[in-house]
């Protein structure tokens, strides 16, 4: 007769008729309360069932009898997260977590609870270091991703709520702040506080440029002239500071390309390169400067170079087979004209089902040139 609960729990187990397999080990047990691997079977079922009360109950004789079932102890204390009793998961969690002979998605189980038990219990710190340890064992698992994003969101919050508390009048606070606004869109409110900033440590590097970038973000809401002017001077400003910030150099070369001022960004474009090589938008600006130029043999390898930085930029493709074009290479031209139609298809597939992402920019991107085909 126990052979026959025994037979019949299992293979409802193994079917997923969790209902089934629940009453024929209950029954079981009544029969064999003294065999561990009955409560086992029963705890595992309650814990898929979500009965997490029952689980701990099961779980806990299967232990008093074996306590050597090290799987019944990970159940058991993720059940025990499961029901908001932390303390008393946290040592089977942290043993599961650890255990190098952990079954792999146990492990993973384990370590979802863990980021739960430390955040409730408020061991942020730990729950950072548990996080970047999934990150580094289940690397692609979206689930992971998610929960691990969340701890990292939350450890930043936290960090910024001490620095406002500790130093609320520092420059690392006004930058804080103008950072958060400058993200949202609050424009000028980001102003305001870089020039905080600028105010306590006149020759912060950096600083006159976030202001010119906030700036050309409004001016391109307003249209405005103006803040497109002001925009320049900062960037100018944060060369005297810093001759070496590439972006600087860039963005002020790209004004001028624009103006078709060629010469003065030909200069400006080679100045961000200087020592940045892999700066693909300079290396884009540059290839452009002198395609209008008419020296297409100087643009191609700034343009090849933009490719095999990142041969996902339909721009580059583009432009590419412009100068192939006034190269005479013809069988080239066609080659990188198909490319940039095969990305542009893609990149109109992915906005058309709402999945492309936009990300926040650290400068002004190529675009495709006035006149390029639709």
């Amino acid at each position: 007769m126990p052979q026959h609960y025994a037979e019949h729990g299992q293979r409802a187990l193994a079917e997923g008729r969790l209902q089934d397999a629940e009453k024929a080990f209950e029954k079981l047990r009544s029969l064999e309360p003294g065999v561990a691997e009955v409560h086992a079977n029963l705890g595992l079922v309650y814990f898929q069932e979500g009965k997490f009360e029952e689980a701990v109950s099961a779980l806990r004789q299967t232990l008093k009898l074996k306590p050597s079932l090290t799987k019944t102890d990970s159940l058991l204390a993720i059940s025990l997260s499961e029901l908001g009793r932390y303390n008393e998961a946290l040592p089977g969690l942290e043993t599961c977590f650890r255990r190098a002979s952990t079954d792999p998605e146990i492990k993973r189980m384990c370590g979802l609870q863990l980021l739960r038990v430390y955040s409730g219990l408020k061991r942020d710190r730990n729950a950072l270091d548990t996080a970047l340890e999934l990150n580094r064992l289940y690397s692609d698992d979206p689930e992971i991703l998610y929960h691990t994003g969340k701890i990292y969101g939350n450890y930043a919050f936290l960090t910024m709520q001490k620095l406002a508390r500790v130093a609320p009048k520092s420059i690392w606070r006004y930058q804080t702040l103008a950072e958060a606004h400058e993200s949202q869109g609050a424009y000028d409110s980001a102003i305001n506080e870089y020039q905080q900033v600028l105010a306590a440590d006149p020759h912060r590097p950096g600083i006159h440029y976030r202001i010119g970038r906030t700036l050309l973000a409004r001016s391109h809401q307003t249209a405005s002239s103006s803040d497109l002017a002001q925009a320049l001077q900062e960037f100018q400003l944060e060369l005297e500071i810093n001759p070496s910030n590439a972006n600087a150099s860039y963005e002020i070369a790209e004004a001028h390309r624009n103006a078709g001022q060629l010469e003065e960004a030909e200069k400006l474009f080679e100045q961000a390169l200087n020592g940045h090589p892999d700066f693909e938008e300079a290396q884009l600006g540059l290839g452009a400067v002198l395609t209008s130029l008419q020296r297409p043999a100087d643009a191609l390898p700034h343009l090849q170079e933009a490719i095999r930085l990142n041969g996902a930029n339909e721009v580059a493709w583009y432009r590419l087979s412009q100068v192939q074009r006034m190269l005479g290479n013809d069988g080239e031209r066609q080659k990188a004209f198909t490319e940039f139609e095969r990305l542009r298809r893609e990149k109109s597939s992915r906005e058309a089902v709402g999945i492309e992402v936009e990300n926040p920019e650290e400068v002004t991107k190529q675009q495709i040139d006035p006149g390029a085909p639709k």
